[in-house]
């Protein structure tokens, strides 16, 4: 079976963020099965799964209650539009999402991935503020922080600032305005925190009180740009922002789509610090990793100024195939179901201290430059000196070199650049976690003193 699948992947397949060259020329990985934390290949080899399937696995694989939730819906419907049509699914998990949600935000709108989301999100902000003051009809920029990724799509990719994923597509993108992000570690004055907070804050607000009146809104994911390398923001750094959007009458939109459900400690990220965003958008682990679903939370305000006589137009006209699918939703029902019975946020708390102590031995290696944790979500960043804090040239793939032994040893990784990062699935068991680190630990080891040969 599995040289068959092989050729045809081959022949026939276009996979993302990979050059096909050479994975034409390589022995492809198909995973054919999955149980709890780890993943089997179609030759029975098991892997532990370092990045919860990119992001998305929350409670393992095959959890039998998130089984269930979706072979019981398949017994009632598939699909149906949510265009002039509702389903039960759906509106019980608009019920439930709100009551998870930072206090404030109250109407969901639902999409199927987390470039939509933010899509949804800009385009609300701007037909919001033509609706609610047509006279000033200039609030249609925004303002990012750069190192942002917020998805694949031109909306998104237009408030993302990652040089090699977006640097050919600048034609076709919308003009923003970004700012640094508080990546202290890169910072030019080598300031530390609080000081390198303020550094960063400082130019947000400048740019704020000099060019409010054409902005929108300021889209951020709260307390790690996940893409980015997992940068963490410091204490209070998102309060200030939600204080400056309140002073200067801009929208905050929160992009919690890696950030969310439970990556961080809190099933919000953004409920660290009590801020309520004005718009925010959800995905990844909304299904536990099960279907393709994502939304986006409003406040009643910004729903109330799309209110209005047919003939006023203030429709919100988007929408897609497949919006509230059933499926996704009821398998979402019971993602939320699991978080209450198994109290996976508890259990995120206890693994968030046993992975900061496990990975203390890592951060004093001579390569390890910095390691950054928010909750089960950690980002390891390798350099070529440590005292200058000299990184890598990325045509060495220091990251993938690193993943491919993480490989040999049993945990898929998947590296951002020369980060490496480490966000298990929550349910993962301190055991398993104790031997991802470790297998990770080992493969930094041999890749950056010499004994693991280049790719």
């Amino acid at each position: 079976m599995h040289r068959s699948l092989a050729a045809w992947d081959h022949a026939y397949l276009w996979h993302p963020f990979t050059q096909m060259q050479e994975w034409e020329q390589e022995e492809p990985l198909i995973i054919h099965k999955g149980k709890g934390s780890y993943l089997i290949d179609t030759e029975g080899r098991k892997y532990l799964d370092g990045t919860s399937s990119i992001w998305v696995n929350i409670h393992g694989h095959r959890h039998p209650r998130l089984d269930r939730a979706l072979t019981a819906q398949l017994g009632q419907i598939a699909h149906s539009t949510f265009l002039g049509l509702s389903n039960p699914p759906a509106i019980r998990l608009a019920r439930e999402l709100i009551r998870v949600a930072p206090k404030g935000l109250q109407r969901v709108f639902y999409s199927d991935n987390g470039s939509t989301a933010v899509e949804v999100a800009l385009k609300m902000a701007v037909q919001y503020w033509q609706q609610r003051q047509p006279t000033a009809g200039t609030k249609h920029s925004f303002l990012h922080l750069k190192l942002a990724y917020h998805g694949d799509t031109i909306g998104a990719v237009s408030v993302g600032n990652i040089e090699l994923f977006h640097a050919r597509f600048k034609t076709l993108l919308f003009p923003t305005l970004e700012v640094d992000p508080p990546y202290c570690y890169r910072c030019p004055l080598r300031l530390t925190y609080p000081a390198c907070h303020m550094a960063c804050i400082d130019p947000l607000e400048s740019l704020l009180k000099a060019r409010h009146r054409e902005l929108a809104g300021v889209i951020l994911e709260p307390l790690v740009q996940a893409a980015a390398g997992m940068l963490t923001a410091p204490p209070g750094y998102l309060t200030r922002v939600r204080e400056l959007c309140t002073k200067y009458n801009v929208l905050l939109i929160a992009d919690e789509v890696a950030t969310g459900f439970g990556r961080t400690g809190k099933m919000f990220a953004c409920q660290h610090e009590g801020v309520t965003p004005d718009l925010m958008a959800i995905s990844k682990g909304m299904t536990g990793g099960y279907m393709p679903l994502a939304a986006t939370l409003a406040t009643e305000e910004i729903y109330h100024a799309f209110l209005g006589r047919y003939d006023e137009w203030k429709t919100f006209f988007h929408g897609h195939s497949y919006t509230g699918n059933p499926l996704g939703c009821a398998v979402a029902l019971a993602n939320l179901d699991i978080f209450r019975r198994e109290k996976t946020l508890t259990h995120v708390r206890k693994q968030t201290k046993l992975l900061a102590r496990l990975l203390r031995p890592t951060a004093s290696l001579g390569h390890v430059g910095e390691i950054r944790q928010c909750g089960l979500m950690a980002g390891i960043e390798l350099v070529q000196d440590r005292t200058t804090r000299t990184p890598y040239p990325l045509q060495m793939r220091i990251g993938h070199r690193v993943a491919q032994v993480c490989r040999q040893g049993g945990l898929l990784m998947r590296p951002l650049g020369n980060v490496i990062a480490l966000v298990p699935p929550l349910s993962t068991s301190p055991q398993e976690l104790t031997k991802m680190v470790a297998i990770l630990h080992r493969a930094i080891v041999d890749v950056t003193e010499g004994s693991a040969s280049p790719a």
